[in-house]
């Protein structure tokens, strides 16, 4: 059975950091692309980062750029996410995903999603 589990969500203040992780079991994910996505309050679920299956690329939501950093470690069958600078709006909660289909940033193309790990930025 495959599970993804994310984890490292917390309460922060604004301008702190948290570095969130990963973890796959049940398959090995390390030919796949892998993503983060958030769900704030009230809103849809939004496209954070991607890595490639090689670590070779990664892309960013503009809102994102600068701030974090999306990394892996297919021996651990693992995906990071880390967030520097983090703001109040950017309080959700945040999924990893594998990528199935062609689109980068659309959730649609993933598949095998986490239960989600709360963030909270305080002001």
């Amino acid at each position: 059975q495959v599970q993804l589990v994310e984890s490292g969500g917390g309460l922060v203040q604004a301008g702190g950091s948290l570095r969130l992780s990963c973890a796959a079991s049940g398959r090995t994910f390390s030919s796949y692309d892998r993503g983060w996505f958030r769900r704030a309050p009230g809103k849809e679920r939004e496209f954070v980062a991607a890595i490639r299956w090689n670590g070779g690329s990664t892309w960013y939501a503009d809102s994102v750029k600068g701030r974090f950093t999306i990394s892996r470690d297919n021996a651990k069958n693992t995906v990071y996410l880390q967030m520097n600078s983090l703001k109040p709006e950017d309080t959700a909660v945040y999924y990893c995903a594998v990528r199935y289909l062609a689109t980068m940033v659309d959730p649609m193309a993933y598949k095998y999603w986490g239960q989600g790990t709360q963030v909270t930025v305080s002001s």
